[in-house]
């Protein structure tokens, strides 16, 4: 996927330069308008470029991380997850077992970020968790790491650091220019003579700082759609399972659950686009990503095989078209690759979905800080970290159990 990544390594440069020029534009306006200096405005925002660059490079990962209110696990804090992330790492050939996160989430969805391979970190929410079985999540898991694999992490994690400093800088000079500047400005041109420029100026500004996030998003939309194909494309070769992903998307899509930790700038690095209206579920239309429905058509058209062959066929038969979407290089490196059959159930989905939804909220209590005390009758209590009586009195036996 050598193409891919080069690809992406070229859409970050463009990436940061469009967004360094309407960072330009924005300081200029209000350098002239507020400093009657148009290279001051320049200068400061260069300065912030330079920083959030920076910073989205060697600590975009952690901020966003932050953001979403991810906690770190290990192996022994939920191993289902753990051993699908190591398969998916040895059979992706990802030279580094990247780190695993949980967003404490009812609605269902995962992300992954990173600036290379050797530092990335794949989050799930506690929902998809619960929703999917093993299968499913397997070709979730894959999906995030062949975006590990493809760079696309830095891509996008660049990309949400950058656009949200834009979007929150627009949005504090439109309020100083329309509530802080209007009095200098009208001071100014009465000063010096120059009513009608400081008029153009202001008018200028304030299309500049209304348009400036929604030029900013566009950059981000066209960098987009292309990478989740080829994430699904990969999924199905890592898995060998294209119904695995499939399923889950249809799952995933379909909650009505909203991911209150996402935000517009973080959106786009999703599996699916975590907005809805409230109550509903995923709507097809969404500029960051392909439609679900499309996506599922796709995948359950690979009746042939799992290869990256197989995904192309069945994107050029959706699309009546000879372009594919799969990069020569990678058509020509994968042979026939068999789909493989569904891993076996445990006794009954019912039984299943108790199972995992037990193990998400032992996980869940475990990171909070819950200690767990064990009636010898059986009964099992969660104390809050801020618990402070010594001893406990269980509602079903009467015992009265010693807090460690």
């Amino acid at each position: 996927m050598w193409e891919q990544i080069r690809a992406n390594q070229r859409r970050s440069v463009i990436l940061v330069i469009g967004m360094g020029l309407l960072l330009l534009s924005i300081g200029y306006i209000l350098g002239l308008y507020f400093l009657d200096s148009p290279m001051a405005g320049l200068v400061i925002a260069l300065f912030i470029w330079a920083v959030m660059n920076l910073v989205a490079l060697f600590q975009g990962d952690n901020l966003i991380l932050s953001l979403s209110k991810a906690k770190k696990i290990s192996r022994d804090d939920y191993p289902r997850l753990y051993n699908i992330v190591e398969e998916m790492k040895i059979a992706s050939g990802l030279a580094k077992m990247p780190d695993i996160y949980i967003i404490d989430d009812p609605a269902p969805n995962a992300f992954a970020t990173g600036r290379n391979p050797e530092k990335a970190a794949i989050t799930v929410t506690s929902g998809l968790l619960q929703k999917l079985n093993r299968d499913e999540l397997q070709g979730v898991v894959a999906h995030e790491i062949s975006h590990i694999n493809n760079r696309d992490v830095l891509l996008m994690t660049m990309c949400s650091v950058l656009l949200g400093t834009i979007v929150i800088l627009s949005w504090y000079a439109s309020r100083m220019l329309l509530f802080g500047g209007m009095t200098g400005g009208r001071r100014r041109s009465s000063s010096g003579g120059g009513g009608s420029a400081q008029l153009i100026i202001m008018a200028v500004a304030i299309v500049l700082m209304i348009l400036a996030p929604f030029m900013a998003q566009l950059i981000y939309f066209a960098v987009s759609r292309k990478r989740e194909y080829l994430a699904d494309a990969s999924s199905a070769l890592y898995t060998r399972y294209p119904e695995g992903l499939a399923s889950a998307l249809e799952k995933i899509g379909g909650s009505t659950s909203q991911l209150n930790s996402a935000n517009k700038a973080t959106a786009p690095m999703y599996i699916i686009n975590p907005f809805r209206k409230k109550g509903m579920s995923a709507s097809n239309l969404s500029s960051t990503h392909p439609p679900i429905s499309e996506r599922v058509r796709i995948l359950r058209s690979m009746a042939g095989g799992a290869s990256f062959s197989d995904y192309n066929s069945a994107y050029q038969q959706m699309h009546t078209t000879k372009r594919g979407i799969i990069p020569a290089s990678a058509l020509m490196a994968t042979g026939a690759i068999n789909i493989r059959a569904a891993e076996p159930e445990k006794a009954g989905e019912k039984q299943d979905k108790i199972d995992r939804t037990r193990e998400v909220s032992n996980l869940l209590w475990k990171q909070n800080n819950y200690r767990t005390i064990r009636c010898e009758c059986g009964t099992t209590f969660r104390l809050p970290p801020k618990f402070k009586a010594t001893t406990v009195r269980c509602p079903h036996c009467g015992i009265i159990n010693k807090v460690k």
